[in-house]
């Protein structure tokens, strides 16, 4: 796999450079386990209920990671297994996924946000503080919903 540099884009529109890095289905989905759920192994991204494949999974960590949004270290407690974190790059993303929440809270009337009408409303009113308090809560090896993990 290789990485997208700036002469593999399409074109050099600020949209479409995050729509190729970060922009597709799965990617999307990968971030949000770690920033919602503290989701941190491949194990535990391939639980997710969307059902991502396998195949699809290996990909699209590997890509994450060499695009420098994601970062893997073998785990302290078990060697055979990697831990994925966000890099100062991934969290900066954290905006992007929580303003994805805003505009689907919106306009979707089956959307949800696990545990909490209160947290789209607070973001709704401080996006850019709750933004910053999310960012620190990850960066800390927190997630936005603990409770969640199984």
């Amino acid at each position: 796999m290789k990485t997208t540099c700036k002469k593999d884009l399409r074109s050099h529109c600020a949209v479409n450079y995050g729509v190729e890095i970060f922009g597709d289905r799965w990617s999307l989905l990968i971030i949000r386990d770690i920033v919602f759920d503290g989701k941190k192994t491949y194990g535990e991204f391939l639980k997710s209920e969307e059902g991502i494949a396998t195949n699809v999974l290996a990909s699209r960590l590997a890509s994450l990671e060499e695009q420098g949004i994601l970062s893997k270290t073998p785990s302290p407690n078990d060697r055979r297994k990697d831990l994925y974190s966000l890099t100062d790059k991934g969290l900066d993303l954290i905006p992007v996924m929580l303003s994805i929440i805003l505009w689907s809270a919106k306009h979707d009337s089956q959307s949800y946000v696990r545990h909490s009408q209160e947290f789209v409303a607070r973001l709704s009113q401080s996006p850019v503080q709750v933004s910053e308090e999310v960012k620190a809560l990850i960066r800390n090896g927190g997630c936005l919903f603990p409770e969640s993990r199984e």
